[in-house]
């Protein structure tokens, strides 16, 4: 445990030379503050860096990840991290991207209990309930996960668009645009789902706010 704890540190001193060696005001830029052009929201999965499969540098995504990028209207802490990358900082996109394979997605097809964590597995598995027509007609339980996987991102997307700090921005801002990807860990390409939402025009009317 020591070994590993020490890694850590050393790792952080090798990425600082690293950096320096790179750019020498790296960092001296990086402490004027941020702006990034986009959101990401994605899951705590650590096979999935958001910085890393873009191939961005720091300050130039804004992230927030949890169990299976759920964005829950419940959840002050994805709602606040939403307002603020919108309202202050001004990102242009919020990408929501799921993965396939992911666990929590698999925990929440089944019909174990997992104890607390099942909370949150209930948000999932209402994803499921809501295209179990199209789930269930997927024999091969490798396709279904990866349907679903699908599904859960598209649904996360409107879940996004559904929110005040969105509809209020759509108005006052013309930004930003919504969309949803997937990330294969298996080759390390991401899908774009095409489903990106630009307005209140590509939303449902019973969603819509009066601005």
């Amino acid at each position: 445990m020591e070994e590993l704890y020490k890694k850590l540190l050393d790792g952080n001193k090798e990425w600082v030379a690293k950096k320096l060696a790179e750019d020498p005001l790296f960092f001296e830029k990086l402490v004027k503050g941020q702006a990034p052009p986009l959101l990401w929201i994605g899951c705590s999965d650590s096979r999935v860096p958001a910085n890393e499969i873009i191939n961005a540098q720091p300050g130039e995504v804004f992230v927030h990840r949890n169990l299976a990028n759920m964005v829950v209207h419940a959840d002050m802490n994805m709602l606040s991290v939403l307002d603020y990358a919108v309202r202050i900082l001004k990102v242009k996109h919020v990408i929501v991207c799921g993965h396939y394979g992911c666990g929590g997605v698999a925990a929440a097809m089944s019909n174990k209990q997992y104890g607390f964590i099942d909370n949150w597995l209930r948000n999932i598995k209402d994803v499921y309930r809501l295209h179990q027509k199209e789930l269930d007609e997927l024999k091969d339980e490798q396709q279904r996960s990866r349907r679903f996987v699908e599904l859960n991102v598209i649904e996360q997307v409107l879940n996004v668009c559904k929110t005040s700090t969105i509809q209020n921005a759509w108005q006052e801002l013309n930004c930003p645009h919504i969309h949803g990807w997937v990330y294969d860990v298996g080759n390390g390409v991401i899908k774009d789902l095409k489903v990106s939402v630009k307005n209140n025009v590509d939303m449902s009317e019973i969603y819509r706010f009066d601005l």
